[in-house]
Parts: C-alpha cells; structure tokens; sequence
C-alpha cells in the first residue's frame, strides 16, 4: 500500500472520530435542525432590526490580508451600529471544509459564513442550511448582482447566498528564474515541456518552472482535455462525466509527463521538504526554485508577496497556455456569503452583508481580498478608493476573457478536492509514489467520482 492511501485513510478515521465528538456535544441542536431541512418556494419576510444590542457570529477562510480587510471593516460596521457586535472566527483554508461541515451538520455554524459554491449543493441541496436571502432583500440589495451571478447561487429555489466575486485559474510566472535559465515564459505544451529540459540542464536539478499540487493538478488535467476536446468535464446540471476512461487515462498521463519532463516536482519530493504546506509558504516557491504557479485569480498577491526581495519583482501573471484548439478552463463563483437558517438575527446579518459588499465604507475596505466584486456598488466603491489590486485584476480579466466551460457542483466536493484525504490527492500521490500509468489509475478516479454522485 503507498504511503499516499495509508495516511488519506488515517485521516479520514481521524477526522470521523472528531467530527462525532462535536456532533455529540451538538446533538441537542441537531434534532430540531433536522425538522425544518424543506425548503420553502417563497422566501418568508424576516423580523426587523431590533433595537437591542444583538450579536452576530461570522466565519470565513483566507490568509492574512484577508483577514485583516474582514476584521477592518467589522469594526467599520460595528462603528456604524453600535448595538451590533459581530464574533469573527477564522483560520486558514486547510481543514477548513471538514470544520464546517461539521457544524453545519451539527447546526452550530455562525450567522454569516463564507461559503463555497459548491457547499450549497453539498450541505444544503434542499435549503436546510442557508436562508432565501429573499426574505431580507430589505437589507440586502440584490440588485448590485447580475442574474446570471445570483442564479448561480440559487438553488432549491431559494437565494442561499450572494457571490463574492467569480474566480477562475492562471499560470503566474517568476521571471526572475527564467530570466537565470533564458527563456520565456511558455504559451503552448510544447514550450511547457521544453522549460522543464532548460530548467534541468541550466538551473540543477531543484529548479522546475511549474508546482502543481495534487488538487491543482487534477484541476490542470481537466483543463488540458477541455482544450484538446472541446467539452465540459461534466454536464454542469447533472454531473454527467463528459469523458471516456481512455481519454482520463490519457489526461493522467499528461499529468505523469509533466513530473517525468522535470516541469513539475514529483509528489514525494515535495512531500519531504514541505509536507502538505501550500506552495506560497514553501522554501522552494520563496527562493525561486518552483517559478511558476497554476492558481486562483484571487490568490495572485499571496503568491507575489511570498517571494523573497531577489525575486518579487520577478512575479508575472502569465497568459493561459493553449494545449489543443479550445481554450480550456472553468470560470466559477469564487465564494459567497450566507446566512445560515440557525441565525436569530438576520435581518442585521443581510445588514453586515451588505455593508461588506454594496456599501462604500465597507466594499472599499475589503477591496479585492476576496477576488475582484461582483457586486457592482462594490466594485464602484473598491475602484474609487483604489482598492482594487492590480494584480488580481489583471489576473482575473485575462482569466474571464479566455476560459469557456462551466463548473458542476460535484467537481469540489470534500471527498474529492481534501488535502490529505481527497480521491484527487490519492489518485496523483499513487501516480508519483507508485510509478503507475493513467490507466492504472482511472477506476480509482471514477469510483471517488461516482460515490458523491457523478454518473460515470
């Protein structure tokens, strides 16, 4: 058995044991959240604002910039109304899913939440977690939203949240490295192999131009097949897989020649010097030796401002690659905000909301922490105050103007994407620890796939 299964099953083990302790210490609340898992086709009106005090509880995942922009602006909110306090809880993203899902199952998660997309067909598919934000469009002013955007965020008939902004991946560049190796950055999959050989022979053996991890890349294989075949991963309604077991065999294989052509590192090696840190707080990405990414729009400053003084200057958002006669690639909604149906406070929640991304004072703070707004006010607001990162703007247009596919909800799901214990991440740790062939390999990928509800 590899390495890569025995410590994804002992995680999984792990993590059940905790996730029944809460469940437990929760089971008092678990009972009446069960009873009300219907969703209702009219959104009910919701009581006022209270002229108590009232507190509100808010969670959410980032890394630091982040959340200094949530705390700044909750204490802009807070000074605004003063009979509000909001309790923030956050950390960063690793574990982060299984916290919550743990809560939402337990009823036990706070007012407002950063969501996921996908969290709303994964936790509330029926609309047991998340309100119909159309019950507080009093102080929430769904207007600022594109339909387009906000339909994306409904489902079971009900608003469940509103997205932060869209997001989609792209190639960033450290062109301080491939300045030493003397080369551009590449544009096509011939180029890309090419790099990897330059790398090698100019650089040593520790320098590769592209760090993919085991999520990034099942996300750059997918990417790879929609621009050689032309078609969505899956049927974005249904999660009807659109690809045949040869041609994942085929999209494995990519992945393997990549690791065999010194573009990428192979797993183990990564492993052993940074263990399942992400790539930003790796020695390796910090010095220049990884000089290249295929990441979120959003995260374009985190990646640049890991680097070193030798090599900041040296960070480029890079153009996608063609790798066949499609342009590959999914744009999504990055994340959205809910208000979660334990909440006794919504109307001043839809009030925190709105203030964080319609209302100048706070949209201004938050900027493009969270991605470039979706929201039109905040978008206007960020501008005008200069907020917008030029970064994550240029990362995020370049994005939107080349993607074509469509996202189904089932591709993110937990059981796959998770660090440590995610299909994903054991389908490319056995690739690299195993030395195995795609085909080897398919039926692990399509039994994960199937077993959170694809039709394969």
């Amino acid at each position: 058995m590899s390495k890569a299964i025995s410590r994804r099953d002992f995680l999984k083990v792990s993590g059940a044991v905790g996730a029944a302790g809460l469940l437990a210490a929760c089971s008092g609340n678990a009972g009446s959240t069960a009873t009300s898992t219907a969703a209702s086709s009219a959104a009910a009106s919701v009581a006022g604002l209270s002229s108590d005090p009232v507190t509100l509880t808010m969670s959410w995942w980032g890394g630091e910039s982040r959340h200094n922009a949530y705390q700044e602006a909750i204490k802009a909110f807070s000074a605004e109304h003063s009979t509000i306090t909001v309790n923030p809880t956050f950390a960063a993203w690793s574990g982060w899913e299984d916290t919550m899902s743990t809560k939402f199952a337990g009823g036990v998660a706070e007012d407002v939440c950063q969501i996921n997309w996908n969290w709303l067909y994964n936790y509330s598919k029926n609309g047991q977690t998340f309100i119909d934000l159309n019950s507080v469009s009093e102080y929430l002013d769904l207007t600022q939203w594109d339909e387009a955007k906000l339909a994306a965020c409904n489902v079971a008939n009900a608003q469940q949240c509103v997205p932060v902004s869209m997001t989609g991946r792209i190639f960033y560049w450290n062109k301080t490295t491939f300045d030493k190796a003397g080369i551009s950055f590449p544009t096509t999959l011939d180029e890309l192999m090419a790099a990897g050989k330059t790398f090698q022979e100019k650089l040593g053996d520790d320098y590769y131009p592209l760090h993919l991890g085991a999520y990034d890349r099942m996300i750059l294989m997918v990417f790879y097949l929609e621009s050689k075949y032309g078609k969505d991963w899956a049927d974005p309604s249904t999660s009807t897989l659109n690809y045949d077991a040869d041609q994942i065999a085929e999209g494995i294989d990519f992945i393997k020649s990549l690791v065999e052509g010194h573009v990428i590192m192979s797993l183990p090696t990564y492993y052993g010097s940074n263990g399942d840190n992400a790539a930003h707080h790796s020695t390796e990405w910090i010095t220049g030796k990884l000089a290249g990414c295929f990441e979120w729009d959003s995260s374009a400053t985190k990646y640049a401002d890991a680097l070193d003084e030798e090599n900041k200057a040296g960070f480029t958002v890079g153009e996608e690659i063609k790798f066949g006669d499609y342009n590959g690639g999914f744009s999504k909604v990055s994340m959205g905000l809910a208000i979660t149906k334990t909440c006794e406070h919504p109307a001043e929640a839809a009030t925190l909301i709105n203030f964080l991304l319609n209302e100048t004072a706070g949209a201004e703070i938050m900027g493009s922490e969270c991605g470039i707004p979706a929201s039109k006010a905040g978008l206007a607001a960020a501008q005008g105050a200069g907020k917008i990162k030029e970064l994550v703007a240029e990362a995020n247009g370049k994005v939107m103007a080349f993607v074509s596919n469509q996202l189904d909800p089932l591709f993110e799901s937990n059981d796959l994407k998770a660090t440590g214990t995610g299909v994903y991440q054991e389908v490319f740790d056995t690739l690299d620890y195993d030395n195995v062939s795609g085909a080897d390999l398919v039926d692990t990928l399509l039994d994960g796939m199937e077993s959170v509800g694809y039709t394969v």
